[in-house]
């Protein structure tokens, strides 16, 4: 009887031990615990995990300098705020493309392509009335004009007024300060022979003409290298109006994408800084873009050149890129007098609206 109980047994834990069971287990209880005085303390809530903090999206964006690879001071600036990270800081991931030539750039920017290029700002001024580009400086970086126009100290020419009777060179088409010098100089220019010169200075060191166009930060250096010491005139030291290189962006960029523009702006404008109390390190990074071929003192020079005439009194109270409707309207003015295009209303060419942004953080 007893081994007959004993199977009887067996076989029922047998069975037990063959059903299927649910897989899903029932959670255990937390008991909770007595505290020092023998009461049981209420059971602890299970903190919700932290959101881990998203990192703002980066944004791409393309900045297209206006020419090829050199120490122009808003390339540099792009340069350095590339090199040192400040873009990355901004949360933008900048593609630094050269223009081709040819208007390259600010075709590409109405298209939408290139969100930021440079350009002069009486180019800028022409280009919006003809053809009709959307341009808009965000920036002003060249307090004054490129351009300036020597001649050899050896030649005894020493004002616009010795210059009748004389050869004076042209690149492409006379450019409007050109006769606006001339005339606030009180030369007569029916006494003054105007011939187009093209990109070659040896036209002045070998004679073939007394006076020589030229970019302040340029050809001074090469002409200045081969032992030839100049005398330099420009349109501002004469009390005409004369502006330089800005950061231009689109109507349709500025009102889409502001906060944008002012992250490329302020990453820029940290560059610029940087480089100007960093001088050789700026060259460094510019040889980068340019090749190590490039000769570094004619870009240390071309750098010190565009350093002075980016400030002024307004960037002394304003910081770098400040700009005024006096500034461009009399730009403006200056081109209507040489019968070039240029808008009757000329407010929507440029705007403080991302230098104010930039201020204000």
């Amino acid at each position: 009887m007893r081994k007959i109980f004993f199977i009887l047994i067996v076989t029922v834990l047998l069975v037990t031990a063959c059903a299927p069971t649910n897989t899903a287990e029932a959670p255990t209880p937390t008991i909770p615990a007595a505290d020092s005085t023998g009461t049981t303390a209420p059971p602890t809530a299970t903190a919700e995990p932290e959101p881990s903090p998203t990192s703002e999206a980066v944004i791409p964006m393309t900045f297209m300098p206006g020419y090829k690879p050199q120490a122009n001071l808003p390339f540099v600036g792009a340069y350095v705020a590339q090199a040192k990270g400040f873009f990355a800081e901004e949360g933008l991931d900048v593609t630094i493309e050269h223009s081709a030539g040819q208007g390259q750039h600010l075709q590409l920017l109405a298209a939408g392509t290139v969100q930021v290029t440079t350009q002069d700002a009486a180019v800028l001024l022409q280009r919006r009335a003809d053809p009709g580009l959307p341009l808009v400086s965000f920036a002003l970086i060249g307090q004054k004009g490129q351009q300036a126009y020597a001649a050899l100290k050896s030649s005894g020419i020493n004002s616009p007024k010795d210059w009748e009777g004389r050869t004076v060179g042209y690149k492409g088409t006379p450019p409007p300060d050109l006769f606006s010098l001339i005339d606030a100089a009180g030369a007569d220019r029916s006494k003054i022979e105007l011939v187009n010169v093209g990109f070659d200075p040896r036209l002045l060191t070998e004679g073939k003409v007394d006076v020589y166009p030229v970019y302040k930060s340029n050809e001074p250096y090469l002409i200045g290298s081969w032992g030839y010491d100049l005398t330099l005139w420009s349109a501002e030291d004469f009390g005409v109006p004369s502006l330089g290189l800005t950061y231009v962006t689109s109507q349709d960029i500025l009102e889409t994408q502001p906060e944008m523009l002012a992250k490329f702006l302020r990453a820029s404008l940290r560059g610029i800084q940087y480089a100007s109390e960093h001088l050789d390190e700026a060259v460094e990074i510019t040889l980068t873009y340019t090749g190590p071929e490039t000769d570094a003192s004619h870009m240390r020079f071309m750098l010190d050149a565009e350093l002075r005439d980016a400030q002024s009194d307004l960037t002394n109270a304003n910081g770098w890129g400040w700009q005024t409707a006096e500034q461009w309207q009399g730009l403006a003015d200056m081109l209507k007098a040489q019968e070039l295009p240029v808008e009757a209303d000329i407010s929507g060419a440029f705007t403080n609206q991302i230098l104010e942004a930039v201020k204000s953080q």
